[in-house]
């Protein structure tokens, strides 16, 4: 079993250590730089976080390590729909897309959104649905280096921003709203989330976005 500790001061951290190899047979890994797929870097001035390594990885997986990247993960006004009338693509392959480009919403909030509307055309997914899967590759093929910086500087400062689509989703007219909370300048959370009604006011639907 692989465990974790973490400190502010070495001096702690050498005598939690001390204290575990006195109770139990451990051996001491040193700093973490790589977990389940994660990225670490550590400097003086704050921690990096990023998914580089399992991006190429998947990308050579699918055979798109060689696209031409793209600045933007979905074509300007995209709207998909499940009674597409394009051919009927693979199931379990796309469904297998979509379960890597899922695991790298960790570090990159910004394909969230995208990668929740691909993600509803997994029971019957069309050949426009992969079209739109392969524009996130390319997109993230030149963002691969991309990720989370938190640095060392007290700013507690917390700052959200809030985000709704105006029922863009042509299939049920639903919305899907966005948020995104720091503190400082550190993403802390994130979400995108599809509604489960139909509001009959753009008050109301405001008012849903805030409360959630």
């Amino acid at each position: 079993m692989i465990s974790y500790f973490g400190s502010n001061e070495e001096s702690m951290s050498q005598n939690f250590s001390s204290i575990m190899q006195q109770e139990f047979e451990i051996s001491l890994l040193g700093e973490l730089t790589y977990f389940l797929g994660l990225q670490v870097q550590q400097t003086k001035d704050g921690i990096f976080l990023s998914q580089t390594k399992y991006l190429k990885q998947i990308m050579k997986k699918y055979g798109m390590e060689d696209y031409k990247p793209i600045c933007t993960p979905m074509i300007t006004r995209c709207s998909l729909s499940s009674n597409d009338e394009s051919p009927t693509m693979n199931q379990p392959e796309y469904r297998s897309m979509i379960r890597s480009i899922l695991y790298l919403t960790g570090t990159k909030a910004d394909i969230m959104h995208v990668v929740g509307i691909v993600g509803r055309f997994q029971a019957n997914p069309k050949e426009s649905h992969i079209e739109a899967i392969k524009i996130i590759f390319k997109y993230i093929q030149g963002t691969q280096d991309f990720g989370l910086w938190y640095p060392t500087d007290t700013n507690l400062t917390l700052h959200a921003y809030t985000n709704v689509d105006w029922a863009r989703n042509v299939d049920d007219q639903k919305r899907t709203s966005g948020g995104a909370f720091y503190m400082g300048s550190r993403l802390i959370s994130w979400f995108n989330k599809k509604q489960s009604s139909i509001s009959l006011s753009i008050a109301k639907e405001e008012y849903v976005v805030v409360s959630s």
